[in-house]
């Protein structure tokens, strides 16, 4: 049988990665899809030195390749929004398969894009478009789908856990840490998409739709980054027996589906608490399989190469089966995908902690605790410290049960507006995952 020819579109980390895993194990590949797999072109602007592409033909162009009527896969890993859509819509049109890891190309075209590959009978594969070679989107797509899916929750941004792992281990300020984490590849010159949780809202995106059969709806994702997180309130949650995540969640409920992104506090003693680094991890609660956890290497040059060539691997199985029979890309039916909403963040559940900066008067903390009571939140623990010397301020650290959003955002504003409060109150979400 002739080998299934593929393109590289893109040649930086993972594309090389995947050039040289697709090279190096073609042997043991072509035992695992039954043929032969051969990268018959690449498009690239400049070599790769980590690549050794030997006779390969190598353009300048990505849609020579979606165009070349050889390349029976195209695989799109030049990222960004608007170049990516149109190389995989062209590979579309011309009958091509696709394997991407692009997170933002899927999150926010993926509809589009499942479309054309339903109406053209081809199949868009994109497991490397999250958590990296975390084989997690197969897991929940094929290896859970006997479950109804609760919820899953993931640290799905290296970067912005290495930055929380430093500040926690070593006292460090986020600017700080920041700067090693661009100093050492981790974050980009402009961090935002990283440290402002837009990456992992990209992902959670993907996720969610896989985990409940709903549309993409990454613009309804609610997310806040971690650039305003202080060492103080890191060590406040340890203390309390908490660590604090950059954690993306997805939950279903009665009323719609929760799909956020935010700072995190989780008991130190779970186990994605404990994935430090620029690693990565999902959990996700079925209710036939109960909570099970995926980690792992979120990013790096042969970790999302793995799962790269795994979705080639798993086009080319699929190649002589019905286009009909064919595992749907968001793991439902596409007329079987939910209607239900995804909430607003102010009608989420959750508990928090809440940092109040107070003068040192009596009857402060009663106050605090009458605010809270007369808006139903009942508080689990409170912490309050020295007054500091600087400033003459107590700090009192609250964590309360869980309560929809709106209650809290109603007893903050009551709070902010006490003669004996300074500042801003610091709020956090807190999630047992239990």
């Amino acid at each position: 049988m002739k080998p299934v020819k593929v393109g590289i579109c893109g040649l930086g980390t993972v594309g090389g990665g995947t050039f040289n895993v697709l090279k190096r194990n073609a042997e043991e590949i072509a035992r695992r899809a039954g043929r032969g797999i051969e990268v018959a072109q690449i498009a690239a602007r400049r070599p790769n030195p980590k690549c050794e592409t030997g006779a390969t033909p190598i353009t300048a162009d990505i849609f020579d390749v979606a165009n070349n009527p050889e390349i029976d896969i195209v695989i799109e890993l030049i990222g960004g929004y608007t170049q990516a859509r149109e190389l995989v819509l062209k590979a579309i049109e011309n009958g091509k398969h696709v394997v991407t890891a692009n997170k933002a190309l899927i999150a926010v075209h993926g509809n589009e894009i499942f479309a054309k590959a339903r109406e053209k009978g081809v199949m868009v594969a994109f497991e490397a478009a999250v958590a990296g070679g975390i084989p997690v989107i197969k897991a929940i797509r094929e290896g859970l789908s006997a479950n109804r899916i609760n919820w899953l929750a993931g640290i799905i941004n290296g970067t912005g856990n290495f930055i929380l792992t430093e500040m926690r281990e070593k006292g460090r300020a986020f600017e700080d840490v920041l700067k090693e984490a661009q100093a050492l590849g981790y974050a980009e010159a402009d961090p935002t998409f990283d440290v402002e949780g837009i990456d992992a809202a990209h992902k959670l995106t993907i996720l969610a739709s896989i985990a409940f059969g709903i549309p993409l709806q990454f613009d309804k994702a609610y997310t806040e980054g971690i650039s305003k997180l202080t060492s103080a309130d890191v060590n406040y949650a340890e203390a309390l027996g908490y660590r604090i995540k950059h954690l993306g969640v997805a939950r279903r409920t009665d009323s719609g589906f929760e799909l956020r992104v935010h700072p995190t506090l989780i008991p130190a003693d779970r186990l994605i608490a404990n994935v430090n680094g620029v690693m990565n991890a999902v959990m996700v609660n079925g209710d036939a399989a109960g909570s099970t956890l995926y980690y792992g290497a979120g990013a790096g040059m042969e970790a999302t190469a793995s799962a790269v060539v795994a979705d080639v691997v798993d086009v080319v199985r699929a190649l002589t089966t019905d286009p009909e029979n064919h595992v749907p890309h968001l793991a439902f039916q596409p007329d079987s995908l939910s209607d239900h909403p995804i909430l607003p963040i102010e009608a989420c559940e959750s508990a928090y902690y809440l940092r109040i900066q107070a003068k040192d008067h009596p009857g402060v903390l009663a106050q605090v605790a009458t605010i809270l009571s007369e808006r139903g939140i009942n508080i689990e623990s409170i912490m309050q410290k020295e007054v500091e010397e600087q400033d003459g301020l107590v700090p009192m650290i609250l964590v309360t049960h869980r309560v929809v959003e709106a209650r809290v955002n109603d007893a903050i504003a009551a709070l902010e507006a006490l003669e004996d409060v300074v500042g801003n109150v610091v709020r956090i979400r807190v999630e047992q995952l239990n």
